[in-house]
């Protein structure tokens, strides 16, 4: 794990930029299903997660807009209560978008989450 050393007596100051939580970006991206409009999300990390994640929003039939610092998702037009298996099992997650799905629909169907081996 890096370390800072730090000597001396002058003042240390700076500015470093901290990446958003995946843990807590996942759940956010799953509710956008739940808004029936559109949502702005901000200091999303971009990582293989967060990529699977969108990628499935767009399957179901949201509109991703990704700038370099925030992610606009329009979810005002899905059609799709299904996940497919081939994107289902990219990670263990996805269990959090079936979720969104059965709260905005009432209905939902997904097989087995992936990327485990439990």
């Amino acid at each position: 794990m890096p370390s800072y050393i730090i000597e001396g007596g002058r003042k240390l100051e700076g500015e470093e930029y901290v990446s958003g939580s995946k843990n807590a970006s996942l759940p956010i991206l799953a509710s956008t299903i739940l808004n029936e409009g559109t949502t702005k999300l901000y200091n999303v990390p971009n990582i293989r997660d967060t990529k699977i994640t969108q990628e499935i929003l767009k399957f179901l039939g949201c509109k991703v807009k990704k700038t370099k610092e925030k992610i606009e998702i329009d979810s005002s037009n899905i059609i799709k209560k299904e996940i497919p298996e081939h994107l289902m099992h990219q990670m263990r997650s996805t269990v959090i978008l079936a979720g969104a799905i059965l709260g905005r629909f009432k209905e939902v169907t997904f097989s087995y989450p992936g990327d485990c081996d439990i």
